[in-house]
């Protein structure tokens, strides 16, 4: 299957036999999507910052607007009359147009959060994904910005109606709205609807809900009579949906990404799903594989793993499994553990600054807390002390006498926190660590290799190159601090770990899968 990247090469290794636990996906993420003047299914990609065309009949997939462009985060697309492309740029707030000749104007910064966005003719319309948002008419030519609707409770996709009407959401209350593109006092169209996250009309006038929850609900509302009628998609985190010419409704998932078709006969992957990252990887005593995926932490069958991130705050991003728990940093700057047997979550530590790498260790747990610089111990109490003072420690492991360690980026080196001193150094962009026996392993991301150190000896040896971490070679683009909001992209991890028998788990966020390491 081709993955969201090439240039990566083959991953090649004479002591480890490599295999994917997970498939790749040509998608990185999905998001707002939209039919567009040549047939094609145009998708917004916010975690990838690109846009790409999908062929519906065959799932080709092609980039159009690629990650190093001007567009950062785009999470919502249109098409206007004149086939210029219609961009919510989310993250740095921006909403742009790209001309059908490929060139780009800022048309504005002034809309906070900019999310929904659809055109009506000539005219384009934009709402607020934040508490107390608004729905804006957006001037092409002026970037004057119109309001039309204030105090949404977290707009996002919406659509005209047969009426005439915008419809769109408002995600936190469970609502649909209307209000008249020529302005005037907005109205509730619907309420108690499940999760709504987007709001479309099918070819035959009815209104259609997308939830945005786990088990892909959709509600039907009969336009005319206000029933509705309720099916399940088993598409978690759907997140947008378009209509082809036979009717049939495709959706999109900010949990797993990918494309899938639903219809009467119910759901048929157009472009399969896959991982946004992965970025931390662990194994718990029993072997079952756990990967933080940002809006979910992905279980067992890697997948549709569980969309946790109401109960975990979601950002999920460093991971460490062991007495039945699983430990989970967040990029919102929490640390919590989660009980996948009764579901339970206990928040261990909040406030933190890009808290990434974690490890179990006998009186608690180890934290690389990237953006303070610091490597910090939380123990069962949740009582919080610094280990270590480094640049930027980004992963952490302990031995089995006991030892500690951390990779740091800017120092280019793994340092044991015993003495403070670098047992490797020289190396460019270490990520994740993990270690087997009297052997620790390192992610060398700017080299694409995976590194073996012998503890007792200090012998270095390189086990496995042209890894698909990290960007591919050319591909440049800046990650943003990590906010709430705007909601903002996580930042690249390239975990590591061992499993109970040995082997090695990589998380490949280059191509977007799991690895299983094999000693040959």
């Amino acid at each position: 299957m081709p993955t969201r990247f090439t240039g990566f090469g083959t991953p090649a290794s004479d002591r480890w036999r490599m295999r994917r636990l997970s498939e790749p996906s040509p998608l990185w993420g999905s998001n707002g999507l939209t039919f567009g003047p040549d047939g094609r299914l145009y998708v917004a990609q916010f975690l990838a910052g690109q846009i790409s065309a999908v062929d519906v009949a065959t799932g080709s997939v092609e980039v159009v607007v690629p990650a190093d462009g001007p567009v950062q985060a785009p999470d919502d697309l249109a098409f206007g009359a004149d086939g210029s492309m219609y961009i919510a740029d989310i993250t740095p707030q921006r909403v742009w147009r790209r001309s059908p000749d490929g060139e780009f104007t800022l048309l504005t910064e002034d809309v906070r959060v900019p999310n929904g966005i659809t055109c009506v003719g000539d005219r384009l319309f934009v709402n607020e994904m934040r508490p107390g948002g608004r729905v804006v008419e957006l001037l092409p030519e002026t970037g004057e910005v119109i309001v039309l609707a204030e105090d949404l409770a977290m707009g996002n996709a919406m659509q005209q109606g047969p009426d005439g009407s915008l419809y769109y959401p408002h995600m936190m209350t469970g609502q649909v709205w209307r209000v008249s593109p020529e302005g005037g006092a907005p109205q509730e169209v619907a309420a108690d609807v499940h999760e709504p996250v987007a709001v479309r009309f099918d070819h035959d006038g009815a209104l259609i809900v997308l939830s945005r929850g786990v088990a892909g609900i959709v509600t039907r509302i009969d336009p005319d009579t206000g029933r509705r009628s309720v099916f399940e998609t088993g598409v978690a985190g759907m997140d947008n949906a378009a209509f082809d010419r036979e009717n049939r409704m495709l959706v999109s998932s900010f949990g797993s990404g990918g494309v899938t078709r639903v219809d009467a006969l119910g759901t048929r992957t157009v472009v399969g799903r896959g991982l946004h990252g992965p970025f931390g990887v662990t194994a718990d005593e029993a072997g079952r594989v756990y990967a933080g995926d940002h809006f979910r932490l992905a279980d067992g069958d890697l997948l549709t793993g569980d969309l946790i991130q109401p109960v975990t705050g979601g950002a999920h991003h460093g991971v460490a499994a062991a007495g039945g728990l699983v430990h989970i940093t967040s990029m919102h700057g929490d640390v919590r553990t989660f009980d996948p047997a009764t579901r339970e979550v206990r928040l261990r530590a909040k406030g933190l600054s890009e808290p990434t790498g974690i490890a179990v260790v006998d009186d608690g747990l180890l934290v690389a807390e990237t953006g303070a610089g610091r490597v910090i111990h939380l123990d069962a109490d949740d009582a919080l002390t610094t280990v270590a003072e480094l640049p930027r420690p980004v992963d952490v492991a302990v031995d089995t006498d006991g030892h500690r360690y951390a990779t740091d980026e800017d120092l280019g080196a793994v340092v044991r926190l015993d003495d403070g001193e670098s047992i490797v150094d020289g190396l460019d962009q270490p990520q994740g660590i993990a270690v087997h026996g009297d052997t620790l392993y390192v992610v060398e991301v700017g080299t694409r290799s995976l590194l073996a150190i012998t503890l007792t000896t200090g012998d270095t040896r390189t086990e496995a190159t042209s890894l698909p971490v990290g960007l591919p070679p050319g591909l440049h683009r800046e990650d943003p601090a990590p906010t709430l909001f705007p909601p903002a992209r996580p930042r690249p991890f390239a975990g590591l770990a061992t499993t109970p028998d040995g082997n090695l788990l990589l998380a490949a966020n280059g191509e977007g899968t799991v690895q299983l390491l094999t000693p040959r």
